[in-house]
């Protein structure tokens, strides 16, 4: 059974197609990731404090902590917040992807590599090591957060 008919992508079977929304997200992400972006969140928060102090001056302590005022700073953080998440989120699971599949391609031609090696030194514990690395190809998609090492001995 070869690796993509067990859902394994290798870096030639991704398609090359990126869509309107991951290309927004790849540019949030690097527009969010500069100093300017970080500037801008700096000057919203700074124009938000002045507009407090005019609110104390015009209107007393009070209306700096009434609700309004404190709902407008918390709506719009939350809101942005909200967004970035996800458009981030996006952004970062194509880069792991993208990563894994490069990965994946590395430990195939590893392994192609040392079973050529293997071919000439009659070696039990290479041939160990490309069994391991061949099945470390597509590990990504069995990988749990759990103890792992149970799993190991259910094979």
């Amino acid at each position: 059974m070869d690796k993509a008919s067990q859902g394994i992508l290798m870096p030639l079977d991704v398609s090359s197609r990126v869509g309107f929304f991951d290309r927004a997200a790849g540019t949030v992400a690097r527009v969010t990731s500069r100093a300017p972006f970080f500037a801008f969140c700096v000057a919203l928060v700074g124009l938000w404090l002045v507009q407090g102090a005019f609110e104390i001056v015009t209107g007393g302590w009070s209306s700096f902590t009434s609700s309004t005022y404190q709902l407008e700073i918390n709506t719009t953080t939350t809101i942005i917040t909200f967004l970035l998440v996800a458009l981030l989120q996006n952004s970062q699971s194509r880069n792991e992807n993208a990563t894994q599949h490069k990965l994946n391609a590395l430990a195939e031609a590893l392994a192609d590599l040392m079973t050529h090696t293997a071919d000439y030194h009659d070696n039990e514990e290479l041939r160990h090591d490309i069994r391991e690395l061949r099945a470390a190809v597509g590990l990504e998609e069995h990988e749990s957060s759990d103890d792992n090492r149970s799993g190991a001995a259910s094979r």
